[in-house]
């Protein structure tokens, strides 16, 4: 077990999040970036298969970038321990939301959400092979929808294998959501996570399992022969075509599911919307074998070594590299993490983050703000006149706070004009492809931050924003533009 204020692989540890079979994940800080990681290492070093594991999620995770599934950041083997650094996103998990109680569109949109990434995963070549609800991270904002990113594909699997990749007799999925055929050792493809992830979506409307039962041989019996549980029997409040959504995707044959995560969730949200209900699936007549006594014995034997995915705690919690979001003017209708702000968000991709509730350079937590007064939050489906504003506060390491403001139109700014007290230097600079003018001095401000530096961008894409950044305690303009940025990224 990693301790806090430990260096492992270059990254100083601030604290534990989470634990499961295969290790454990901290919070800790980038060696060169300072900006916090999620960092998943391996505890069952002794294991061969364990380590053959974790080597394939990294590699397997690292094809992904998708907004709804969590990306790999770097990798690596220190101290004879594998280990997997991911972006950290403070939040929560669906199966913690679950137990507050969720409302049927809010559980509909996370699955929707989850199977937008499931689908990528898919189209990649990859299986997931344990979705269920604890593994779907939901970051939440006022005035935004949830943010939804897939995590863990710890036992992640590449579509192209069909043999086994685990020890006999270990099941290595979570048997409350497993699919008929991943229970058999059967060949297995997408259909499977559909499975799993109509179980979830039954889980979110009801609050329990699809098969609540107390012995990992009645579940997996159950999974096999028993019909696929109606939510409204613990719902009557429901529209009943849950019943059909919940009855196909969880079918027994893999033939009589839904061919897709994203067809799947298409389904629940026009029941959600109130559209025809679909009808109840007329699965296929095929014979199915029973399971043989020695299969079920090296069930009953394997229930006491499920693999526990690793899970963070329900808050906070690990995620990974949502994507960036497409260039738009800030007041242009955007269905983005970052709204009709998320023309400021894709023109400083490296600097700020990519959904609201994720940390940007250097830990950098960011909203968007009134233009007039960056301390009055706003939402971000409101469109701004004239300016808009990402207030973003900093570790204080010199930075406190930083303003990115952009005309609405797009139109260039002039030559920037230092204000709030005395100009004490202005030099040009460059960084990569960019290059621009930057002012600094002293002077306060309302709020009691200290006004030190002023920067403007000479390209086409960036030339309508200007960047504000503010010290406290004395922390001169000077010192913001050497220590923060000269490094800061674009």
């Amino acid at each position: 077990m990693l301790v806090s204020g430990e260096i492992f692989a270059g990254y100083r540890i601030v604290r534990q999040l989470g634990s499961g079979g295969m290790g454990a994940v901290y919070l800790a800080r980038h060696p060169e970036l300072s900006r916090p990681v999620a960092l998943k290492v391996l505890t069952d070093d002794g294991a061969a298969d364990s380590r053959a594991r974790f080597l394939r999620e990294a590699k397997l995770a690292a094809r992904l970038q998708h907004p709804n599934v969590v990306a790999v950041l770097d990798r690596g083997c220190a101290d004879d321990r594998l280990w997997i650094a991911m972006q950290f996103v403070a939040g929560s998990d669906a199966a913690e939301l679950v137990r507050g109680g969720l409302s049927a569109p809010r559980a509909v949109h996370i699955v929707a959400e989850a199977a937008k990434g499931l689908d990528a995963a898919h189209d990649a070549g990859l299986l997931h092979r344990d979705v269920k609800p604890a593994n779907i991270l939901v970051a939440q904002a006022d005035g935004v929808p949830d943010r939804v990113l897939v995590t863990d594909f710890g036992i992640a699997r590449a579509v192209e294998q069909s043999t086994a990749l685990t020890a006999e007799g270990t099941v290595l999925a979570t048997l409350a959501y497993a699919a008929p055929e991943q229970l058999e050792g059967r060949t297995i493809d997408r259909r499977a996570d559909v499975y799993a992830l109509g179980a979830t979506l039954y889980h979110l409307l009801t609050g329990s399992v699809p098969f609540p039962r107390t012995d990992p041989l009645t579940i997996l019996h159950a999974h096999l022969s028993e019909p696929p549980p109606r939510p409204t029997t613990l719902n009557p409040l429901l529209p009943s075509g849950f019943d059909a959504v919940i009855a196909r995707a969880m079918a027994k044959d893999p033939r009589d599911r839904y061919p897709s995560c994203g067809a799947l969730a298409a389904a629940a949200q026009a029941v959600a919307a109130g559209e025809a209900e679909p009808a109840l699936p007329n699965p296929h007549r095929r014979g199915r074998i029973l399971l043989a006594a020695a299969v079920i014995g090296l069930v009953i034997t394997s229930a006491t070594v499920l693999a526990l995915s690793l899970r963070p705690a329900p808050a906070p919690a690990a995620a990974g590299i949502a994507g960036t979001p497409k260039p738009a003017p800030p007041t242009s209708p955007d269905d983005g993490p970052w709204g009709v702000y998320g023309g400021i968000a894709a023109r400083f991709p490296n600097l700020l983050p990519s959904f609201p509730l994720a940390l940007g350079y250097k830990g950098m937590y960011c909203r968007a703000v009134d233009s007039k007064d960056a301390s009055t939050s706003v939402p971000l489906t409101a469109a701004p006149a004239g300016l808009a504003t990402l207030r973003c506060d900093g570790d204080g390491d010199p930075l406190e706070m930083v303003a990115i403001t952009c005309t609405t139109d797009r139109s260039a700014r002039p030559k920037p004009h230092f204000v709030f007290g005395t100009q004490r230097g202005e030099q040009r600079w460059t960084k990569g492809t960019e290059s621009g003018t930057a002012v600094w001095g002293d002077g306060e401000t309302a709020q009691g931050y200290t006004y030190g530096l002023m920067v403007t961008f000479d390209s086409a894409d960036r030339n309508s924003c200007y960047l504000y950044s503010f010290g406290r305690n004395e922390v001169a303009g000077a010192d913001l533009f050497e220590k923060w940025w000269a490094d800061a990224p674009l």
